[in-house]
């Protein structure tokens, strides 16, 4: 399935938080917090108001969006307005 956000909406493939942590436990799925960011897969045809592009990563709020399945993986479309901010490594 193929999904074009529009206007300033962009769409974003969540990334799996890890399952270990530092000091090797494993912590259950249900007991993780979800995460923040996200990777930009598409975005809108608005071009004044998307500051973002294909492949950045993005940390937006916590309760934003709409969350979709494709291909059985968890996405978001988000409004420009929930991202916060562009993550680099």
């Amino acid at each position: 399935m193929t999904v074009k956000p529009l206007g300033d909406r962009v769409l974003v493939k969540m990334e799996k938080e890890g399952e270990k942590t530092k000091g090797g436990l494993f912590i259950p799925e249900t007991a993780q917090e979800k995460t923040q960011i996200a990777s930009v897969v598409a975005v809108g045809d608005d071009k004044d108001e998307i500051k973002v592009k294909v492949k950045d990563r993005v940390m937006f709020d916590k309760y934003a969006g709409t969350q979709i399945k494709i291909d059985d993986e968890e996405h978001l479309i988000l409004s420009m307005g929930d991202i916060l901010a562009v993550v680099k490594d």
